[in-house]
């Protein structure tokens, strides 16, 4: 398993929470290992999933997101 931190703007409460980690375990391959507001930690398989598409899910669930620096 692979290792992702990713930094997600536009979460504010419990809510947001959430949905983000309802998104990121819809993803195959995919465990949350910690989301709180403003960023996640991922573990993944890298044969399933890139961190490029977990980041556009998120993205695409109405957070934006981006790898955090030097993450992937």
């Amino acid at each position: 398993m692979e290792k992702l931190s990713l930094t997600i703007s536009g979460m504010s409460c419990a809510h947001c929470v959430a949905r983000v980690k309802q998104t990121l375990a819809a993803l195959p391959g995919v465990h949350a290992d910690d989301v709180g507001i403003g960023a996640a930690t991922i573990s993944y398989d890298a044969s399933m999933e890139s961190a490029d598409a977990i980041a556009s899910a998120v993205s695409a669930a109405g957070y934006p997101a981006r790898v955090a620096s030097g993450a992937r």
